[in-house]
């Protein structure tokens, strides 16, 4: 069976056609990626992508069959896999350090490409969409709720750990009359966090979480737990443990895997989020033990689906006007990674969660 042979009988276990008529067939434009998928799927479905080597009108649900259908999983070189868990396991890629690269990749990109295609307050997280008709309600949903989990009341000291562009903050402090203190790395959105939280009281730092002090009422992370890394888990929570109030409250929002110990791509690993990792229900709760309480988890994933689409026609309408500055290939790594993601959350292979978590010694109880 020759490579060509082999693709097509995979795809076909999907429901894909190769050069077929739906608009989640695969169409080819260069004979040579059926080798390149053969040798190494993992990096080269997306690298071969972006090169132009292959299209497909409507590469979300192109992902969601493939993921569903276990693809991935059937083309993935088992050593390439192992290397990489290995990497993780004996290397801290998330420390001082290396935790600035995906701030330089990936956050400090521009301005105008996130303004352009997020919400007016700048949310880089999946939004709320229960009785939202827009993505700027859907994002509002999403930080009223935290708010209203965390138990936010005038006055409140409360600490996010990377905390974006301050959408949390700016958002915290107008609607629920609290501090905010925020740590994050990247220098581009902690410049445009500071600007947009002018005149309130919101301090962004451009400090690694690790750095964090002080004593807060509540505690937030909003998105960025994917960035922390399995060797750091443990670090983070007893962050949370040594600057939250006796009484104080936690509330971690984050992209989660049902599988610990499962690694990004090594597509997504180059381009989109180096270091990257995301995390299991129990590797949360691992790293919490002995420290602090599980009070609710929930999962809205399917929510991230919607979010990413609409993140993803925002950045298309907004293209024309970008595309001089980042250029044609930019805007096939930048397609990929958003439908990509959008397809991954449909079928379920990757969650959204929202963990709440106390101290023991909290007395108050919590209704959701």
């Amino acid at each position: 069976m020759n490579d060509k042979d082999l693709i097509e009988k995979l795809l076909s276990f999907a429901g894909i056609r190769i050069n077929g008529d739906n608009p989640y067939d695969f169409k080819v434009n260069d004979s040579s990626v059926y080798h390149r998928l053969v040798t190494n799927a993992d990096f080269e479905l997306g690298q071969t992508y972006m090169e132009g080597l292959w299209d497909c009108e409507q590469l979300d649900e192109f992902i969601n069959k493939i993921l569903c259908a276990n693809l991935d999983q059937k083309v993935r070189e088992d050593y390439k896999t192992a290397l990489m868990i290995l990497r993780a396991r004996l290397f801290n890629v998330q420390n001082k350090k290396l935790s600035a690269k995906v701030a330089e990749k990936h956050y400090d990109l521009g301005d105008d490409l996130f303004q352009a295609m997020l919400d007016k307050r700048l949310a880089y997280s999946c939004g709320y969409w229960k009785n939202a008709g827009n993505l700027d309600e859907a994002q509002e949903n999403k930080l009223e709720l935290i708010c209203r989990k965390i138990g936010l009341k005038p006055g409140m000291r409360v600490l996010d750990l990377g905390c974006g562009w301050g959408s949390f903050a700016k958002y915290a402090a107008e609607k629920h009359e609290v501090s905010v203190v925020g740590y994050n790395i990247s220098k581009e959105q902690v410049r445009l966090a500071n600007s947009l939280c002018l005149g309130l009281p919101v301090e962004i730092r451009q400090k690694d979480y690790r750095d964090a002090e002080g004593s807060y009422d509540a505690i937030v992370s909003v998105g960025f737990f994917e960035h922390v890394g399995s060797k750091n888990y443990r670090t983070y929570m007893e962050i949370v443990d040594r600057c939250l109030k006796p009484d104080g409250i936690s509330l971690l929002h984050t992209i989660g895997l049902n599988e610990s110990n499962v690694p990004m791509t090594s597509w997504s690993d180059k381009y989109i989020f180096p270091n990257g990792q995301l995390p299991s229900v129990s590797q949360i709760a691992k790293s919490m033990e002995g420290l602090l309480v599980f009070v609710d988890l929930e999962n809205f994933g399917s929510d991230y689906d919607k979010t990413l689409m609409c993140w993803y026609d925002n950045f298309n309408s907004a293209w024309p006007s970008l595309r001089e500055q980042y250029g044609d290939r930019f805007y096939r790594m930048w397609r990929y990674y958003l439908l990509s993601s959008a397809g991954g959350f449909r079928c379920r292979r990757n969650q959204l969660w929202h963990v709440v978590m106390t101290k023991p010694s909290r007395a108050l109880p919590y209704c959701r």
